[in-house]
């Protein structure tokens, strides 16, 4: 298996879509854990990718190459994953986006998939999504949960700004707010007045049902 989630990884690094799309299948045919596969495979390559790039060790079109992999993955397991949800019965409204000022959206789509396979009814955002409408979102859609996603140190402030909006409006008690990506950390969570904090997708599982129970 070892072998296998190293395929998954070297697929989306080196951005073979075809291959990664393959593999995705066979993941499924072969009755593989989609979870194990996609954190410790799929996901492992993105996160690296995202890592030689930041080191200017790889260019946007390669980075784009190995995000398009990793989405034609996720594309591909994403049934897999909706059928194995527990329950059938939404669990509460999370609202989910990467802040305004970063684009990425790797990470916090494979989260909106994951709480969506868990019972959840999510309403993604997207990626920039200003501070704003965050906010409108929350006074209109009255989510049990909001997640946020930030992928660089320029943009993870945007994460305090949006808690700052919510508590400024006399909101920030109704809803439970949770962050992430890859600059962010526990103790950064806890600077800002986030609810929590997750590492991954499956940690934002655990947080989300912590949260909400």
């Amino acid at each position: 298996m070892t072998e296998f989630l190293t395929h998954c990884r070297d697929a989306v690094l080196k951005g073979d879509r075809e291959r990664a799309v393959e593999l995705a299948a066979s993941t499924i045919d072969n009755g593989y854990d989609v979870l194990d596969v996609i954190e410790n495979g799929f996901s492992r390559g993105i996160r690296e990718a995202g890592e030689l790039w930041e080191k200017g060790e790889y260019f946007l079109p390669e980075l784009a190459f190995s995000a398009e992999s990793m989405k034609a993955a996720m594309d591909t397991l994403h049934p897999a994953l909706l059928a194995g949800g527990k329950d059938e019965r939404s669990r509460g409204l999370i609202i989910i986006g990467t802040v305004q000022g970063d684009i990425h959206d790797i990470g916090k789509t494979l989260v909106a998939t994951m709480l969506a396979a868990n019972g959840y009814r999510v309403i993604d955002l997207g990626a920039d999504v200003t501070y704003q409408r965050f906010l409108s979102e929350v006074k209109t859609q009255k989510p049990s949960l909001v997640c946020m996603s930030a992928l660089l140190t320029t943009t993870m402030t945007g994460q305090k700004e949006v808690i700052d909006l919510l508590r400024h409006e006399g909101l920030r008690d109704t809803v439970k707010v949770l962050v992430g990506g890859a600059p962010t950390t526990e103790s950064w969570a806890n600077d800002i007045g986030a609810d929590g904090y997750a590492e991954n997708a499956v940690e934002a599982v655990h947080k989300a049902d912590a949260l909400l129970s």
